[in-house]
């Protein structure tokens, strides 16, 4: 029974030995390698493992590439996967440039992978180029009236500006610059609308394209609608603005008269008081000339007389002005 047990510790020990042999040393692989034309030894395979590279992106990547009549070296491939690129994509991308004839080494390849672009993508852009649609563009032309523009653009991808050069959103925000200029230059909408394609000629006159990735091939405009009346909405919030100020101005001249009417009234009913109060003191002034011998008794007489004779007129006009409210109440009755 312990023999058993033993040969059963000795099988495992065994099998995991066999799995970490050829863990460490991939013979299948090398085997691919050799039968596809791939020189490489199995001690470099084992020290692939060791720096923590995996052997068979490497190796098929050079498969591929030897097939394909690209010359790549394991040790460009090892750099690039230990700098954090995509082997794949580079090899494919450079077998793509090679047999479209675009001019594309290894070393700008890696470069445009570790600069976060996917070179393989941008040689199929080189190849096909790429129609990207522009969001809605809104400007206003000279007489007021707002289009509305969707364009369509055309690139195609300039590998030599793959790094550093701007994406499609500069693309997007350059055209849409564009058409908002040239629109705002046209004397009329109508214009616009009778031939949209001079939009795209002064567009494509900018040179909208430089110091990005892409190269515009055309502009294309795929729709133009009329938006709104600007020029006259502007006029309209003038004319409301305008108004206002004018109410306004007319309510502060009203508010000063008030007040000046106010201060009239009040300066009347001073002026009023002023006088009740001289009034009240003739008498005490004629007792005075009494006594001083200023005022006779005939002097009083006449003084009454004439008093009394204006409180007279002053019935008798106030009576006549009286009467004309009076007839017009008899005629009504």
């Amino acid at each position: 029974m312990g023999f058993e047990i033993q040969l059963l510790f000795f099988g495992i020990i065994l099998l995991i030995g066999v799995l970490v042999f050829f863990y460490y040393v991939p013979l299948g692989l090398w085997l691919s390698a050799v039968v596809s034309g791939v020189r490489i030894s199995l001690i470099q395979l084992v020290l692939m493992r060791v720096r923590k590279v995996p052997p068979a992106i490497i190796v098929n990547a050079l498969i591929n590439a030897t097939k394909a009549g690209v010359h790549l070296t394991r040790n460009d491939l090892e750099a690039h996967y230990l700098a954090g690129g995509r082997v794949n994509s580079v090899v494919n991308a450079l077998i793509s440039a090679d047999k479209a004839n675009i001019d594309l080494d290894f070393k700008s390849a890696t470069a445009i992978d570790l600069a976060g672009r996917d070179v393989f993508d941008a040689v199929q852009v080189s190849v096909n180029p790429r129609v990207i649609n522009t969001p809605s563009v809104a400007a206003v032309a000279k007489d007021g009236i707002q289009l509305i523009v969707k364009a369509r653009v055309t690139v195609r991808a300039n590998i030599k500006q793959l790094v550093g050069g701007a994406g499609e959103d500069t693309i997007i925000a350059r055209v849409g610059e564009g058409i908002v200029t040239s629109i705002g230059s046209a004397e009329s909408h109508k214009k616009v609308l009778e031939n949209p394609d001079s939009i795209s000629k002064l567009v494509l006159a900018k040179g909208l394209d430089s110091g990005t990735a892409f190269e515009i091939l055309s502009i294309d405009i795929a729709d133009v609608d009329i938006g709104k009346n600007i020029g006259a909405e502007l006029q309209i919030d003038q004319a409301n603005a305008d108004k206002n100020i004018a109410q306004a101005e007319a309510e502060k001249r009203r508010a000063m008269a008030i007040a000046y009417e106010q201060e009239m009234k009040a300066k009347a009913e001073e002026a009023r008081a002023l006088v009740i109060q001289a009034e009240s003191e003739i008498p005490m002034a004629i007792a005075e000339a009494f006594r001083n011998g200023h005022l006779g008794i005939m002097d009083y007489y006449q003084y009454r007389n004439v008093k009394a004779d204006t409180e007279m007129r002053e019935s008798i006009a106030k009576s006549t002005n009286d009467r004309p409210e009076e007839d017009k109440m008899n005629k009504k009755s």
